[in-house]
């Protein structure tokens, strides 16, 4: 692990990537920036709840004095922050944008103008948003450890990057359809720190409480800042994961979310769908079995994680640059 500048510390320009209008504003205005994928608008919603619900993030984000910069790739280049047009293009794409993780990114730059459109995942939106300087993401829920990964050796990219790489990743934790437990033994494995956010347990996606604990429960934003500057100052380099959960009056009990997760998973394996594919048709058919109330959750989740996420950005922002935690590639 090489001590390089942390994230926080303005990079050099990065010759790909490319900031919208209103986020090289704020930059150069040393206001605080939050990351959001971009996955989650091409591959998590359907039209036009997609659009609706980005444009609803990025105004909880605002409504803090933090700027968004929901990342994509377009036309060859990494987009920090997308106008409107381009939300809206990438929210019609839809399944049709590739999704772009670490393996996928060299492939898209290098294709250039005349590659689809991108749409970051998680790992990729962390690895975008640690290239621009941005210290926090938010996200709806991280990928994790598959059910059945034992044989299926399926398991996210996310876990490895949240070990790489260091930006703090605000989630309502793993997606329900994963293996919680499995997916917290390999995040300590690699020494990342999962805290939680107002309540001792990890989140569990549409459901608030998952039954296992998180290393450590901080819920003021400026003692979270504290933890992570702490982490980064020490050359500790890669990810910090805040879990907060969906709140109360949308969250679903876990005993019907675990029946169509059941039902959802027996139907992929009839229909021999795998890889890249598994998680969209979860998601999708999860939303058919509990009469839209899985995508409401959803929604709801996403909002609150981006107020979470953007008051901690508000405490990074307070404190002193990291000292020298680079990122682990």
């Amino acid at each position: 692990m090489a001590d390089s500048p942390g994230p926080h510390a303005n990079p050099p320009a990065h010759p790909s990537l490319q900031w919208s209008p209103a986020v090289a504003a704020a930059r150069a205005a040393g206001r605080p920036l939050v990351a959001l994928e971009s996955t989650i608008v091409a591959h998590g919603m359907p039209w036009p709840q997609n659009l609706r619900t980005a444009r609803a993030v990025e105004a909880a984000v605002r409504e803090h004095g933090v700027e968004p910069a929901t990342i994509a790739v377009i036309d060859g280049r990494i987009r920090i922050g997308l106008d409107d047009a381009l939300l809206e293009r990438l929210a019609r794409a839809g399944p049709q944008a590739l999704k772009v993780s670490r393996r996928d990114l060299p492939a898209v730059l290098a294709a250039g103008a005349g590659s689809p459109i991108g749409a970051t995942t998680v790992a990729g939106t962390m690895i975008c948003a640690a290239l621009a300087g941005i210290e926090v993401f938010v996200t709806g829920g991280i990928g994790g450890v598959h059910r059945g990964a034992a044989t299926t050796f399926d398991i996210s990219a996310d876990l490895q990057e949240l070990a790489r790489t260091s930006v703090v990743v605000v989630c309502a934790g793993a997606k329900s359809i994963l293996d919680l437990c499995l997916t917290l033994e390999y995040l300590e494995t690699h020494g990342v720190p999962v805290l939680s956010c107002g309540q001792d347990q990890f989140a569990a996606f549409y459901v608030r409480e998952s039954g296992l604990g998180a290393d450590q429960r901080i819920d003021e934003p400026a003692a979270q800042a504290r933890f992570v500057r702490a982490k980064w100052d020490l050359g500790l380099a890669g990810g910090v994961l805040l879990s907060t959960p969906v709140p109360e009056a949308d969250a679903l009990p876990r005993d019907l979310v675990d029946g169509w997760i059941a039902e959802a998973l027996a139907d992929a394996q009839r229909q021999g769908i795998g890889g890249k594919a598994v998680t969209p048709f979860l998601l999708a058919r999860i939303e058919q079995l509990s009469g839209g109330r899985s995508l409401a959750a959803n929604v709801a989740l996403v909002k609150h994680n981006a107020a979470v996420g953007a008051r901690l950005a508000v405490a990074l922002a307070a404190l002193p640059p990291a000292r020298g935690a680079g990122q682990m590639r």
